[in-house]
């Protein structure tokens, strides 16, 4: 499959990577509203725009913020594009897993059984979401996050590096944790927990969010 890459900061590298390593995906270069370089000897082929121009078979949104990734997506599929998954090859994923469109899944990543992955989601390096999860749509799971059984993650939260959380936990949408955190109680949505264990820190005005 001949996929776009929308983005061109170092998400989208290490998104083009994971595709230049995955069977079947060959990525063909980098969108961006503004002027872009070559990454991974990968061109640069202008703004959003030119992928109607550009033959291709589906794209990637490799943008790391949730809501400006969340935006383009939609984007995306109100014109009819094709959104896909970039998933490594190195990731372990376990039987009964779903995996919606958009998704990427990194480097050395667990998702185990039954768990569900919401469009647009972003499994960061060495993450591990245990059985029957529910990781919402735009969220971002960072670089060793551990998500214990059966928990519920909202649409658009933030769970920074290295944050921890039992199970049954449920996390509001648009929701942020701290590095570290870790969550042993619900979380509202538009909280900012930081923190062992985890506590409120504060709760976002719309100015504020992200």
């Amino acid at each position: 499959m001949k996929i776009l890459i929308f983005g061109n900061g170092g998400h989208a590298k290490v998104v083009a990577d994971i595709l230049l390593d995955a069977s079947g995906m060959d990525p063909i270069g980098f969108l961006a509203p503004e002027e872009g370089t070559p990454l991974l000897g990968l061109p640069f082929l202008g703004d959003a725009g030119q992928a109607a121009m550009t033959p291709h078979d589906g794209a990637v949104v490799a943008i790391g913020d949730n809501r400006a990734r969340r935006t383009v997506y939609l984007d995306c599929l109100a014109k009819g594009m094709t959104l896909t998954s970039a998933i490594h090859p190195s990731a372990v994923i376990g039987r009964e897993v779903t995996i919606e469109p958009g998704c990427m899944i990194c480097a050395g990543a667990v998702i185990n059984s039954g768990a569900t992955i919401r469009a647009n989601t972003i499994l960061n390096t060495g993450c591990t979401v245990d059985h029957d999860c529910v990781v919402g749509p735009h969220a971002h799971v960072a670089p060793g996050v551990n998500l214990a059984g059966t928990v519920t993650v909202g649409e658009g939260v933030f769970l920074g590096i290295g944050t921890s959380v039992i199970q049954g936990i449920e996390i509001g949408a648009w929701a942020i944790a701290g590095a570290g955190a870790a969550i042993i109680e619900n979380v509202r949505p538009e909280a900012v927990v930081v923190g062992v264990p985890a506590r409120e820190l504060t709760k976002r005005t719309p100015r504020e969010r992200h």
